[in-house]
């Protein structure tokens, strides 16, 4: 018999509401109604497990298909179904329970993505693409009868007997003019592809050309037909839904290429899975980084028991850890009424701290097990550490244990290895450890090889985020600076008090000051001659080190932005005690005197890769005519 009747609701503006604050949102339609199709098949597969049904399961399956003429799509399943009464229950009441709450709540929101899901909406997404709904069902109970409801988006229904036979349920989508472009069978696989990629349950989308074997032609060769195969959408059983014993690196590694087609193989990989104090499982790739650090973000994918929600994971995964690419699969993280945006709560920041120590402990594990091995791996993975440390405090406790510094020769040092490296040679004589560092060996190899001369260490720190990495260092190693290698003449870099006996009188510096300055004409140098050890360059241009780092950090969006646009603070030191100073006093000339001087502070220049133009131009041309003569 037939029935009708009105969906419990006190307003009739509940599906205005639904179709208008949806819309931008409207494709995750299928993936509400493909996900409630897999939840019923899973049940009637749970009943049967503990004999509660003791009917054949048959061929399990979500099956989605588009009628473009009758401008319909359909979502079947063979699941448990449902009667009439559970209709009337499930759809017209729990849907709508609280219903008043929700208009009054959503009746003036500006945004889609906090509605789907609350009050049990997920189905009725199904009316932002539809001017008709149907549901045809049987359910699996023992001499359940069949029933058909559609509803045509007002708050009234119709319900009725029907003639299925089988059990399971098929909800039909009659498209409305403005839904046109879901008729498109591409744009119903992009959705499937999206969304249904690893559901638990087979789903198949019509079918598609397949080339088979069909026996040998009369010179002996294979031949091939084409036939017909079911389009089956997705991997029912993902690895990250297995136990790591079970798995072996070729089967991560193929995973990763099923991810992210035709990238390079990642590095190294961390499987996550945890059911205390909630269910997480998941896999995280530490991806080959590109030299320009242009590595794309958002390559986290989440996932809710295997449907896709959002690749957008900033809440749960730390932020220094936002490059990795992989899965995360977890039913405890709580998601807003459209289940596409999270919400910070207790779990989520259980699950965030959770990763944070994953990814430690499995630094840490690399780097006791194979040292080697993971010192190859670290002009990848240190900026993952290192941005680590800087970001969170928990991640530096752990991590300065495996954290590296490399040096210009290529060796690697753990922070207190290097502590220990430095402390005798590289104390200032304020008892504090100096590390010298580059930031580009070759630019500054000049200044590096001053520092060997001397018998110290100079560290490589040429990557972007090596300027803040230095002040985190200063701040969190004990009685130690940080000192880039061109940042003043090597005996105040490391002032160890023992002061350089100059050769020239007081009366000859002055001379010699004097000439400098008229020969460089730049009267906003800060110039002074200095008694350098008489290997060191007869004139050394350096920027303080505080000025370096400004500056360096304002280029890449750090520090004070002011500094950008500052006018570059350079020091100029005359080695009093090299050849090149006593040549230029005993010059009798005075403009012999000024072309030396020129001479040696455009060499001066030229080290710190400062000289171009016409004022490289006519050091060249001076250099060639010194030569000849």
């Amino acid at each position: 018999m037939q029935e009708k009747g009105n969906i419990s609701i006190h307003t009739e503006n509940i599906f205005p509401i639904i179709k208008k604050f949806l819309y931008s949102d409207h494709e995750i339609f299928l993936r509400e109604l493909v996900s409630n199709a897999v939840d019923a098949t899973q049940k009637i597969k749970r009943l049967s497990a503990l004999g509660e049904y003791t009917e054949e399961l048959g061929d399990l399956m979500v099956e989605v298909s588009v009628d473009k003429e009758a401008k319909t799509i359909t979502v079947s399943d063979s699941g448990i179904g449902m009667t009439a009464d559970e209709i009337k229950k499930f759809i017209n009441q729990i849907a709508f329970s609280g219903a008043s709450e929700f208009v009054e709540k959503f009746k003036d929101a500006a945004d889609a993505k906090e509605i789907i899901g609350k009050f049990g909406l997920g189905f009725y997404s199904a009316f932002m693409v539809s001017d008709k709904v149907e549901i045809n069902t049987r359910s699996y109970q023992k001499d359940a009868k069949a029933a058909h409801w559609q509803c045509d988006g007002n708050t009234e229904f119709e319900i009725a007997p029907s003639e299925r036979d089988l059990r399971g349920t098929d909800v039909i989508l009659h498209i409305n003019e403005d839904s046109q472009e879901f008729l498109d069978e591409a744009r119903i696989q992009g959705i499937l592809d999206k969304y249904a990629k690893f559901l638990p349950v087979t789903v198949k989308f019509g079918q598609k050309d397949q080339s088979v074997e069909d026996g040998k032609d009369q010179d002996g060769k294979d031949k091939y037909k084409t036939v017909k195969v079911d389009n089956i959408i997705n991997n029912t059983a993902p690895i990250w839904t297995k136990n790591p014993s079970e798995l072996k690196d070729e089967d991560y590694l193929k995973f990763y290429q099923e991810l992210y087609p035709f990238s390079d193989e990642p590095q190294f990989w961390i499987h996550l899975n945890v059911d205390y104090p909630f269910n997480l499982t998941g896999v995280l790739y530490f991806p080959r980084l590109k030299k320009d650090f242009e590595v794309p973000k958002n390559k986290i994918q989440l996932y809710s028991r295997q449907v896709f929600i959002t690749d957008e994971v900033k809440d749960i995964v730390p932020e220094f850890l936002m490059l990795l690419h992989g899965v995360i699969d977890s039913p405890d993280i709580p998601l807003n009424v459209s289940r596409s945006f999270l919400q910070s709560d207790s779990n989520v920041k259980k699950i965030n701290a959770y990763i944070t120590k994953k990814v430690a402990d499995k630094l840490g594990e690399l780097f006791k097990k194979d040292r080697e091995a993971y010192q190859e791996k670290w002009g990848n993975i240190g900026l993952f550490v290192k941005y680590g440390m800087l970001s969170e405090e928990k991640f530096h406790e752990k991590a300065k244990d495996f954290c590296l510094l490399k040096n210009t020769e290529g060796q690697y040092f753990t922070l207190n290895e290097y502590e220990e490296k430095v402390k005798v040679n590289q104390k200032d004589k304020d008892d504090k450890n100096v590390f010298l560092y580059t930031t580009d060996a070759a630019k500054q190899d000049n200044f590096i090889q001053s520092a060997n001369r001397r018998g110290y260490d100079v560290l490589d720190m040429h990557e972007i985020i090596d300027n803040h990495w230095i002040n985190h260092l200063e701040q969190k190693l004990e009685n130690t600076q940080l000192k880039r290698v061109d940042a003043d003449t090597i005996d105040k870099l490391i002032d160890t008090g023992d002061n350089q006996e100059s050769v020239l009188s007081d009366e000859d510096k002055t001379i010699l000051q004097e000439i400098y300055t008229k020969a460089i004409e730049n009267t906003a140098l800060k110039v002074e001659v200095a008694s350098l050890a008489p290997d060191e360059m007869p004139v050394t241009i350096t920027m303080p080190e505080f000025m370096r780092r400004m500056k360096d950090m304002a280029a890449t969006g750090g520090g004070m932005p002011f500094m950008g646009n500052m006018p570059e603070s350079f020091n100029v030191s005359i080695n009093a005690n090299h050849p090149m100073s006593a040549k230029i006093l005993k010059a009798k000339r005075e403009d012999t005197r000024v072309k030396f001087a020129k001479q040696a502070y455009d060499l001066a220049l030229l080290s710190q890769n400062m000289l171009e133009g016409a004022s490289l131009t006519k050091f060249i041309q001076r250099s060639v005519e010194l030569a000849s003569k």
